[in-house]
């Protein structure tokens, strides 16, 4: 399978790309503003040898161009899109009255309108296949879940990223693309870390990954237009 994944150079990110490479022919594109990580990433995946293939493609996806990314693509004969993971994310632990409204906006642009220009990019290179695209939400942008202080910018992005899955999902019916998103509960991750210090997530970023990359490359045989909560959380 073709696959890119957002966000690949820490976390869930970069473990769904290594479990990604497990599976011999697999072909992933693996994007990330650091490029020192994701030099780690392709040379960790390497020792694979099994013939699946990491290419590293730094980039900020809040701000490049459509042409930039398609001709880097194109370099690689990476004509089709099989599995797009809009993993990338920004989490900013701050109460509403203290939220800048640069806060706002960088949160924003990265976690709503960053999957918004990812996926307006690739668009020529999706459906000629079967395409599946797998938005990263978070519980606590899942309607009705509990929320938590300090996290109205973050949440509220990730509601409307579950939004936009469902609006996407009908748009994109007829085209070969299918479009879900997973609402994660808490992951030990390094972003995680920080904005809760001293909280200890129930869940690995490679348990985790697990979880997606296998849902990625099969679940859109059984969904379409859905907001899955993946979380042991049960409130």
């Amino acid at each position: 399978m073709n696959i890119i994944i957002t966000g690949a150079s820490n976390g869930i990110g970069y473990q769904t790309a290594l479990i990604a490479a497990q599976k011999p022919g697999n072909k992933i594109v693996a994007l990330s503003r650091n490029k020192e990580k994701l030099l780690r990433l392709q040379a960790e995946a390497k020792k694979l040898d099994n013939g699946s293939e990491i290419h590293i493609l730094s980039l900020d996806i809040s701000d490049f161009e459509n042409a930039a990314i398609l001709n880097e693509l194109k370099k690689i004969n990476f004509e089709t899109i099989d599995v797009l993971i809009n993993n990338a994310g920004l989490l900013i632990n701050k109460l509403f009255e203290e939220l800048t409204a640069d806060d706002w906006l960088n949160t924003y642009k990265v976690n709503v309108f960053g999957v918004i220009k990812i996926i307006k990019a690739l668009l020529p290179l999706m459906g000629k296949t079967k395409t599946h695209i797998v938005n990263i939400s978070s519980y606590g942008g899942f309607q009705g879940s509990a929320k938590f202080a300090g996290l109205s910018a973050y949440s509220s992005g990730k509601a409307a990223l579950a939004n936009l899955t469902e609006c996407l999902a009908e748009e994109f019916k007829n085209k070969n693309i299918s479009v879900n998103c997973l609402a994660l509960g808490a992951v030990q991750t390094e972003m995680f870390s920080k904005a809760f210090p001293g909280f200890n997530a129930p869940v690995s970023p490679q348990q985790m990954a697990q979880f997606i990359i296998e849902f990625a490359m099969n679940g859109h045989n059984y969904f379409n237009g859905k907001i899955l909560p993946v979380t042991l959380s049960t409130i």
